[in-house]
């Protein structure tokens, strides 16, 4: 399994939410944020359309 970094605050953040949701650990919170922007990215029309989600998330300008 691949092992990514994230900076120890936004970590702190992640593992407080995912305990008030439920989950049963950070990591499978992160999995599931994953798992959900990668269906709406996958089932995007167009690259076009691929590429205003990304600016609106920020990601790219």
């Amino acid at each position: 399994m691949s092992k990514i970094k994230i900076d120890p605050n936004l970590f702190e953040r992640v593992r407080k939410v995912a305990e008030k949701a439920g989950y049963g650990s950070a990591e499978e919170f992160i999995v599931h944020l994953i798992e959900k922007e990668l269906a709406v990215l996958e089932s995007a029309e167009s690259d076009a359309q691929v590429t205003e989600r990304l600016k609106g998330l920020g990601y790219i300008e």
